[in-house]
């Protein structure tokens, strides 16, 4: 249904407006149970259309206006916040009569991620254990493997002073030579240029390989045997030849080192779980049809 007057219009935009400030419902935790417009429930502060606005609800919006003005509310500025939240009902109740809530994209974010939040706290409502969170960093190890290192020698052949060919036929000729059998050391000395930032000695994470030698050379360093050298890999520039010396292979982090992580992670599959089990349990009592033929590419 279309707004059909200018108060509907405004009461379109003025949720549009408060949905984009948050409404308060995912902040505030407007409370959408049914009610029947009579007596308040013993944890409603106000009913609005048969929809209670929770005591608790209305508390936590009060302590966080106080807390931000830094003093107690009276009992009059606490009456003019309770207006806000009933303007704010009456708004998104107007809006979802509109059809607003459905295709307002901040509206409908806003609502989404308020079940979200719902699933995750009605899920992490006990702190898990010690003997979960070990069982969780043996079952995953794979999210607590520090990555592994290599000791990588690097040649650099500039193109400040000359042509890209001769650059890159200088680079290849420091591969080919060493694979011949000479000294990458060596090769590299008579035929490249210093670099501006020589690599660190001893083995490195991807990471400094990265910041050092560019992200194609990094990559090509990953994928490159023990001993043999890389082809010329073009940089910023310049072109590269690499050579790995050493790999040390990535290794699984003691669990005391990394438990606030493990911790974290644990919390996040079990949102995931919980969120996962809510979405499986709606599609399951939900009618959904698809046009399988409606999916192609336009």
């Amino acid at each position: 249904m279309e707004p059909t007057s200018t108060d509907d219009r405004r009461a379109v935009l003025l949720l549009a407006v408060g949905a984009a400030a948050g409404i308060a419902l995912a902040g505030f935790g407007i409370a959408r149970s049914g009610g029947d417009g009579g007596a308040l429930p013993p944890d409603a502060v106000a009913v609005v259309n048969g929809q209670p606005i929770a005591s608790e609800a209305f508390a936590r919006f009060a302590d966080a206006v106080a807390t931000e003005r830094r003093q107690e509310l009276d009992t009059a500025a606490r009456r003019r916040l309770l207006e806000r939240m009933i303007d704010e009902e009456l708004l998104l109740q107007r809006g979802v009569a509109l059809g607003l809530a459905r295709h307002e994209p901040t509206a409908r974010r806003s609502i989404v991620a308020a079940v979200i939040a719902s699933v995750a706290q009605d899920a992490g409502r006990e702190e898990p254990g010690e003997d979960a969170l070990r069982s969780f960093h043996a079952e995953h190890a794979e999210r607590f493997t520090r990555a592994g290192r290599a000791t990588v020698d690097a040649a650099f052949v500039s193109l400040r002073e000359r042509p890209d060919r001769e650059g890159w036929e200088r680079a290849a000729e420091i591969a080919r030579r060493t694979r011949a059998g000479g000294s990458f050391a060596e090769v590299s000395a008579e035929l490249g240029d210093p670099p501006a930032a020589p690599l660190p000695g001893g083995p490195l994470p991807a990471e400094t390989l990265r910041r050092y030698l560019g992200p194609t050379a990094a990559l090509a360093a990953e994928r490159l045997a023990p001993d043999e050298p890389s082809d010329p890999i073009r940089g910023v520039g310049g072109y590269h030849v690499l050579l790995v010396r050493e790999r040390v292979a990535g290794k699984v982090a003691p669990f005391d080192e990394v438990r606030q992580q493990v911790r974290s992670e644990y919390l996040r599959a079990r949102d995931e779980a919980a969120l996962r089990e809510t979405l499986d349990a709606l599609r399951a009592d939900a009618s959904i049809s698809v046009d399988e033929g409606r999916l192609g590419a336009r």
